[in-house]
């Protein structure tokens, strides 16, 4: 076997970054986009010493917001589409839509206005540009426009309640709604295109201004996405189209009877009878977006935890071994260099820690993990390595301080040893966790966007286990204190990052 060492992964020069998602960034919509305040925010990146802008999934969600869930696991979410690039090139003028400007209804209305306006007056280079996207993208793209304009037509019904010769993807009934819904596909490649186009020439701001953008890529896709409807060979169904198994992970710490995520299980055996091809295709669109890749769920590249579909919990699921050694081996054969970090929270056996060295992927440590009073945590400083990515906090954490004011979070004497600390406030005990992640060896050093605005829990992203209130958290550039933020430079230039 190569030596992991021969592996082109992630680089590991020591630098920080922010995780914050677009959707958060400032401005009068109801959630940010890819548009001026994206730029505003990779200029404040560079100018405090930030080199990477780490985010969230940024396919287009379900109804429930959930980046983890997409519709898609390659194209990207329209709402996130900058409204005043499409006003600057004349292709919108947002004052015919009468409706208020605070609903994603808002947001799409202006997209298939700014799709009839392309259509009309466009210029041939535009033209030829949009021809060619859709070209090089054909592999998902003509299916996510036919899913999306038939999920449209049956008013965003799941592929799995349409009529059975959609379901099952007839080619003449595929065909003939093809033809019916020419209009609607033609809206949709659209929106890709402009999608890709603004990401493209952020993406570049960013790579000119020495900052990385890191994605993040859901192991599993949603049940009800154009993937599984579209490729439902690499998914485990029965001949009747019915899962026998479901995703999911068993009972820990966080839950007495785990979490029964619902989605489709891989079949690997078709997976690797055609040499990958669905991932090889789905990393290769983030790639094109990114610079490094953190991987959802790692562990599940080593085993996958099936559990009945007729079960309503993760209690009787079971361990399923999967190829995932043989998938990473093959996937760094087609890349000649393969970012990506492995997301290796929760209960990691060796074969997984085994699997994430041998293609020496970075892994994470969270901090708010670190003081249970034990100090054999592989949260704790200590322990970390150089190969590590450390965070504060994730998008699934408390604020850290929000989980600073909160004593049952941690052991406050055991944390005031460890640092020898005479923190007597909880925004001193965050600025310990903050001046910790930049001081540890680990290379790279991740704080969420809340703790440089020292927030409490009310600007919490997400709660896991949880299906309201989470993903709508916004920001405002009033919020910066500029003595927090200049002493978290400092930091950063002390700490060599």
């Amino acid at each position: 076997m190569t030596s992991s060492h021969h592996y082109h992964t992630v680089n590991r020069e020591r630098r920080a970054g922010v995780l914050l998602h677009p959707t958060s960034l400032p401005g009068p919509l109801d959630n940010g986009d890819i548009g001026h305040q994206a730029y505003r925010f990779i200029e404040f990146l560079r100018a405090h010493g930030f080199k990477v802008w780490q985010m969230l999934p940024i396919g287009p969600t379900h109804d429930d917001k959930s980046p983890y869930q997409c519709l898609s696991s390659h194209a990207g979410n329209p709402l996130l589409i900058s409204l005043e690039w499409l006003e600057d090139r004349g292709w919108l003028d947002r004052g015919r839509i009468g409706e208020s400007e605070n609903s994603d209804h808002f947001r799409m209305c202006c997209l298939q206005q700014a799709g009839e306006l392309f259509n009309q007056m466009a210029e041939q280079g535009w033209r030829d540009k949009t021809a060619s996207f859709i070209q090089d993208n054909a592999g998902w793209l003509n299916d996510y426009a036919l899913f999306i304009a038939l999920k449209g037509r049956y008013h965003g019904q799941a592929w799995y309640e349409w009529p059975l010769e959609l379901r099952q993807r007839d080619p003449a009934a595929l065909a003939q709604a093809a033809q019916e819904l020419q209009p609607e596909i033609q809206q949709t490649l659209f929106e890709q295109f402009i999608f890709f186009t603004q990401w493209h020439e952020l993406y570049k701001y960013a790579t000119a201004h020495q900052v990385e953008l890191y994605g993040d890529l859901p192991l599993f896709v949603s049940l009800d996405s154009a993937d599984v409807w579209a490729q439902r060979e690499n998914f485990l169904f029965d001949e009747e189209g019915e899962m026998a198994f479901v995703a999911g992970v068993p009972p820990d710490a966080f839950s007495d009877t785990g979490q029964r995520w619902g989605n489709p299980l891989f079949d690997w055996e078709h997976m690797t009878a055609d040499g990958y091809h669905w991932w090889k295709q789905r990393v290769a669109t983030q790639l094109k977006l990114f610079d490094l890749v953190r991987i959802d769920h790692f562990r599940g590249l080593q085993a996958c935890w099936h559990i009945p579909q007729s079960d309503d919990s993760a209690i009787n699921g079971q361990w399923v071994e999967v190829p995932g050694h043989q998938l990473l081996e093959e996937l760094h054969q087609t890349f000649h260099r393969l970012p990506l970090v492995a997301e290796d929270l929760g209960v990691i056996t060796n074969e997984v820690i085994a699997l994430k060295e041998a293609f020496n992927l970075p892994g994470m440590k969270v901090l708010q993990f670190a003081f249970d009073g034990n100090s054999r945590n592989p949260h704790l400083p200590h322990q970390h390595l150089c190969n590590d990515t450390v965070y504060t906090g994730t998008h699934d954490n408390d604020t850290t301080l929000g989980w600073a004011n909160n004593p049952a979070n941690y052991n406050r004497s055991y944390l005031d040893d460890y640092v020898e600390s005479a923190a007597e406030t909880p925004e001193q005990v965050a600025w310990l966790l903050i001046r910790m992640a930049l001081s540890s060896v680990s290379f790279l050093a991740m704080l969420p966007m809340q703790d440089l605005l020292m927030l409490d829990s009310s600007a919490r992203m997400n709660t896991p286990g949880t299906t309201e209130g989470n993903w709508g958290w916004r920001f405002e550039w009033q919020q910066l204190d500029p003595e927090v933020v200049n002493k978290i430079s400092h930091l950063i230039e002390i700490y060599q990052r």
